[in-house]
């Protein structure tokens, strides 16, 4: 399952997948992972959820991005979730289409079982048809 919380930058998107992590981690009976491009909300977050700062990763395209997640998913067969900060800059599609990202990470969740939080900077008007059943959280 893909889920999105999408807004505007400043709308408060990252308190929002912040507090669903830590939840989350709480009723979790195995591991979730939260990815940003920084490492600056460590300290937010529960220690047992395992944050990776993308940035320290040479990945320069959206195809370098769904490898660099089949690589996590490959390494912790108990991955339950994984929680994505920022998803446009880390996926590198800050100015590309969504859509088949998106829908490449539908089918990566349903074989692995691993659900999927994205924050979107753009608002819901913004988002491609295809893609707006997916959207949980606008603000």
């Amino acid at each position: 399952m893909v889920q999105i919380i999408a807004g505007k930058k400043g709308k408060g998107k990252t308190k929002h997948l912040l507090e669903r992590a830590n939840t989350a981690i709480k009723e979790a009976t195995g591991s979730i992972v939260y990815l940003d491009k920084s490492s600056k909300h460590m300290y937010e977050l529960n220690n047992r959820i395992r944050l990776i700062n993308v940035n320290e990763y040479p990945i320069y395209s959206s195809e370098g991005f769904i490898g660099f997640i089949c690589g996590i998913i490959s390494q912790d067969h108990d991955l339950e979730t994984m929680f994505f900060d920022s998803f446009l800059k880390l996926s590198s599609l800050e100015d590309g289409d969504i859509s088949e990202t998106i829908s490449i990470l539908d089918k990566i969740s349903e074989k692995y079982h691993v659900t999927f939080v994205l924050s979107i900077s753009m608002d819901l008007e913004e988002f491609p048809e295809d893609v707006r059943d997916k959207v949980v959280i606008s603000l």
